[in-house]
């Protein structure tokens, strides 16, 4: 579904992704682990397309079309999804009126039918209660006087929402609690495990791992996979740290 073929990026004169190479199929979730300063938020920034990052080699295959090629909204359209590490507030702008104007846009995109407003909320009703979110923080403005963990939730519930084929989720166990991380990760399973779909989850620590359980893991540092291994790897970075494990 993703394929990434020695990508070199550089954000300014400097260079962060050096040759990365990584393939993420269809009905897999694949985990990044790394340390500070490896480069993973700027594949997931790479890969939704965000402006200041300069792609200087390589490529970017995404369901067989070439991804860089495309725009932020048109990879949207495609079916890819970005989390962000840090999700930002819109004030004066709803939720539902965000999600359900988010949803129609791609509809139109690909050419179907734009959701009513009943049958919208009837879809984010069903979406938001995944994530134990009810209504009424869906109509409060984005983000705006939101703790970490709802932020994280709401993320999630936009995901439900515009059921991507392809998620980037970027540290999106960071702020969480015990409670909210079950929470967000049980949302992650069921929105997102299934045969048709695939998950690139950057994350830090092994808690979220407990609970997602991904196919493969793989240690991204100095701007390049240097190893892929099974969900046994993200233990033993666990125990031992990454200095031990990539020696």
């Amino acid at each position: 579904m993703l394929i990434i073929d020695n990508l070199h990026t550089s954000v300014g004169d400097k260079p962060i992704l050096k040759g990365l190479s990584l393939t993420v199929p269809a009905g897999e979730i694949h985990a990044i682990m790394g340390p500070n300063g490896a480069g993973k938020s700027t594949l997931s920034n790479v890969l939704g397309g965000k402006p200041g990052y300069e792609v200087t080699g390589g490529s970017v295959s995404f369901r067989g079309e070439d991804l860089l090629a495309l725009d932020p909204h048109e990879r949207a359209a495609k079916g890819l999804f970005l989390g962000f590490q840090y999700p930002v507030e819109i004030p004066g702008v709803s939720n539902v009126q965000f999600l359900r104007e988010a949803l129609n846009a791609q509809r139109r995109q690909r050419g179907e039918d734009p959701l009513s407003g009943g049958e919208f909320l009837k879809l984010a009703k069903e979406k938001a209660a995944l994530l134990q979110m009810d209504m009424d923080m869906l109509k409060r403005q984005v983000n705006v006087g939101f703790s970490g963990g709802e932020k994280k939730r709401a993320e999630m519930v936009q995901m439900g929402i515009l059921d991507p084929t392809f998620a980037v989720l970027d540290e999106t166990d960071s702020g969480l609690d015990i409670d909210a991380l079950r929470i967000v990760g049980a949302g992650i399973n069921t929105i997102m495990r299934a045969p048709d779909k695939a998950v690139l989850l950057i994350t830090h620590y092994q808690r979220l791992l407990d609970v997602v359980k991904p196919d493969k893991v793989s240690i991204l540092a100095g701007g390049r996979i240097v190893e892929t291994g099974g969900p046994e790897l993200a233990l033993r970075l666990e125990a031992e740290g990454y200095d031990a494990v990539m020696a």
